[in-house]
């Protein structure tokens, strides 16, 4: 699928059966952040949907999908940063539905609340580690504790077996797609610093650099990747840089982040020793 910039700063992208991409295109921003929203059937969720300055634009896209603000009924969290709550007030506003609910987990709604205490908070753990829409199509919470944060987690649609990965999976990238599709050599390489293809940018890279600033540990970095294994994952869509359509572009990332050495407190002493 080809999009072009003007689609993007404009329009929602579908991504898969019911989830679109509603963020925002900004050629200036090196870190690019992901709201996503799932309609099924009259209800709806919206996912990390985003800072406050950008609201407006996630909130036309909302609209232009043919979505009523009052069908979205829960708004899911992975975690509490202000990329991701920060239009918390405003989405509160225009939903206007006594019936949503925030969706997080117990770590997170502690700090949550400060953006609005208006809104219902609760953990997944306390549902059973999962939500159900109306027509059965079901939503599965997973644990990735300190990837970033102490109540991180990720969210997989069991429909379409898309993974809301959260920090996971995210990149520094300043030549930013919306959608990456890795070039056949880069499953077999193992030299992220010389591309044998020629590419003007080495996407796998970006992911590494992202992953060893982010990310406190290489611990929980192992432990968050031991818990995608179990998972049947036909697309990434991560908060952070692209989403991942192609399965075996999956698994070579995920084989370059388990080789990752020096991640967060040991990268940085690794480079003071340097």
């Amino acid at each position: 699928m080809i999009i072009n910039r003007e689609e993007l700063e404009r329009e929602p992208v579908r991504i898969a059966d019911g989830i679109y991409w509603v963020g925002y295109a900004d050629e200036n921003r090196g870190l690019h952040c992901n709201p996503y929203l799932m309609i099924e059937g009259d209800e709806a969720v919206l996912i990390d949907a985003g800072n406050r300055d950008d609201f407006s634009t996630v909130m036309l896209k909302i609209l232009r999908t043919g979505l009523k603000p009052a069908q979205i009924s829960r708004l899911i969290y992975q975690h509490y940063d202000p990329d991701l709550c920060g239009s918390l007030p405003q989405f509160e506003s225009i939903i206007d539905n006594k019936e949503l609910r925030i969706i997080s987990h117990a770590e997170n709604n502690v700090f949550i609340h400060y953006y609005s205490p208006k809104t219902e908070k609760l953990c997944f753990k306390d549902l059973g580690g999962h939500f159900e829409f109306a027509t059965g199509r079901r939503l599965e919470f997973y644990a990735i504790p300190y990837c970033h944060q102490p109540g991180s987690f990720v969210t997989y649609d069991t429909k379409t077996k898309t993974l809301f990965s959260s920090d996971l999976f995210g990149s520094f990238d300043t030549k930013w797609t919306l959608l990456l599709e890795l070039d056949q050599a880069c499953q077999g390489c193992q030299d992220l610093n010389m591309c044998h293809s020629h590419l003007d940018r080495c996407p796998i890279r970006g992911m590494v650099q992202f992953h060893q600033r982010i990310m406190p540990s290489d611990r929980a970095l192992k432990n968050a990747l031991k818990v995608l294994e179990g998972l049947d994952i036909e697309r990434v869509a991560p908060q952070h840089g692209c989403v991942i359509v192609n399965k075996e572009d999956i698994k070579t990332i995920i084989r370059n982040l388990h080789s990752l050495e020096h991640v967060g407190i040991d990268y940085v002493l690794a480079g003071e020793s340097e």
